[in-house]
Order: C-alpha cells, then sequence, then structure tokens
C-alpha cells in the first residue's frame, strides 16, 4: 500500500456526544494500524442541543427530558459498559451539567487555527472534562483553564469568550455541515468525498481507508 495518498479526515462532532468520544478513540485504533498512511485529522463543529440554555441544564434532567427517565438510565449505563471497552470511565454525577457547547466550539476553532497548539489534545480534554471529570465544559472558566493547559493564552482566551469572538464564525461553519447533509454526529468526512455515520469500530475506519488508498492508486 503507498504512503503517498494523502488522507484527510475531518471530524464533525460535539463534545457532549458520548459516541464522539468513542468515535474518536476508535478512530485513533484504526489510524495507529495505518502508520505508513499520510493522515491528518482535523475538526468541525456541530451542536446536538443548538437551543441549550447558555447557562446549560442539568444533564440527568436533560437525558430525561430526552428519552424518558427509564431509557435515560438504560442509556447511562449501557454508554458505561460501551465506554470502558475503550478506555472511557464516563462519570455520572448527579451535579453534571449539560452545556451549550457553542464557546467550547469557539475554542477548538481558534486551536485549529493556530500552529502551535495540538487541536486533537485540546479535543480530548473537552471530551474527558465533560464525560469523565464532568465539568461544565459550558463554564468559561473551565474552558480557560483546559485552554491553558494545551498552551494558549488564558487571559485572552477569557476576554475573547466573554466578547462572543468568532461564535458567528461557528454557526456558519455548523450550517454548512448540514448544508452538507450531515444530521448526527458523530461524521467523519475522508478527503471531503467519503462520509462515514456514528462511532463505526476500528475494522469499518481500516476497510474504508484501505479501499480510498486502493482506489486513488488505481486512478492514478
Amino acid at each position: 500500500m503507498s504512503a503517498k495518498v494523502p488522507l484527510h479526515i475531518e471530524i464533525v462532532s460535539d463534545p457532549v456526544c458520548p459516541w464522539c468520544y468513542i468515535g474518536k478513540r476508535r478512530l485513533e485504533a484504526a489510524i495507529a494500524q495505518r502508520p505508513d498512511l499520510d493522515m491528518d485529522v482535523s475538526w468541525r463543529p456541530f451542536q446536538l442541543s443548538p437551543d441549550m440554555p447558555r447557562a446549560g441544564r442539568k444533564r440527568i434532567e436533560h437525558y430525561q427530558q430526552i428519552f424518558g427517565a427509564e431509557r435515560a438510565q438504560t442509556i447511562m449505563d449501557s454508554m458505561k459498559d460501551t465506554g470502558r471497552e475503550e478506555g472511557i470511565a464516563f462519570g455520572n454525577s448527579p451535579d453534571a451539567v449539560s452545556p451549550n457547547t457553542l464557546s467550547a466550539h469557539v475554542l477548538m476553532l481558534w486551536a485549529r487555527e493556530s500552529d502551535d497548539i495540538d487541536v486533537n489534545v485540546l479535543a480530548e480534554k473537552l471530551f474527558y472534562a465533560h464525560h469523565v471529570a464532568c465539568e461544565n465544559i459550558g463554564d468559561h472558566a473551565v474552558l480557560a483553564r483546559i485552554a491553558g493547559e494545551v498552551g494558549m493564552d488564558v487571559p485572552e482566551v477569557l476576554r475573547n469568550l466573554a466578547s462572543g469572538k468568532d461564535e458567528d464564525r461557528v454557526q456558519q461553519l455548523i450550517q454548512e455541515s448540514v448544508a452538507r447533509g450531515v444530521s448526527g454526529v458523530p461524521f467523519f468526512i475522508i478527503n471531503n468525498r467519503y462520509g462515514l455515520s456514528g462511532a463505526q469500530p476500528p475494522d469499518a475506519f481500516l476497510a474504508a481507508l484501505d479501499q480510498i488508498v486502493a482506489a486513488s492508486e488505481d486512478a492514478a
């Protein structure tokens, strides 16, 4: 298999989505099995609950409103089992918040546009903060602390988040994904042409990557 075929993978994601966290881990497992490929990964925003108040809501109440109390508990229990298989210890604090994720996506945008920041590390930290540590990633203080952990300027991040800087750009990016047919996340776009929906197992990612590389080599 040639290493000359470039593969660009866009992950359309929302950090509050547990399947997005699982999908990230499974994609990483697949990439690790193809070390000779020329791959890079970027992130695009999506909001599962764009109408969520900026202060957020209690997570358990939010889930119960969507799924009903009994099904919400079943889903959370099942997710903990699935997460354990991927090395994710999903937390279940009764005080956990379902946040509005617009500010978190703005932070991801800034990281993506900075050569000095590893956006994949930031994505992992946001997932961990929400799903494992049960922190409120809609809180600007929490986001600024996480930004500092990846090398971003904390006072600048706080000022810019408070001013709403680039929120319009993030919302435009979300609308672009919707216009491309993305209605749920995670969604993976490879070379701006091929799409995979959902937290696919590593074997499914590998099959897609191998097929795309083979088709590109045949066309060359």
